[in-house]
């Protein structure tokens, strides 16, 4: 498993950074609320519901895990924990 050596909430621009030993990523704060892991959120994109995520919703709360983290999310959902792997996925580095 690999960790990201740092990790970075641009609240203002409404993005997330995570330092990689071999890349930087950029993850917006709409589409980790969007791709939420949490049971919840799961059930409902395998029952076909589309999550509509607010373009300003913001991550307020980053909460280490060991395995990743758990973030907290200006909507107010906060159940979602996001394995490093998980994370490293979402996006493009």
């Amino acid at each position: 498993m690999q960790v990201p050596s740092a990790v970075l909430n641009l609240h203002g621009q409404g993005e997330l950074v995570l330092q990689w030993s071999d890349a930087r990523q950029v993850l917006a704060h709409a589409r980790l609320r969007g791709a939420c892991p949490c049971s919840q959120c799961r059930a409902a994109r395998l029952r076909g519901g589309i999550s509509l995520v607010a373009d300003d919703v913001r991550v307020i709360r980053i909460e280490p895990q060991g395995y990743g983290l758990q973030l907290v999310f200006s909507d107010g959902h906060d159940r979602g924990i996001y394995p490093w792997d998980y994370l490293r996925a979402l996006g493009s580095v």
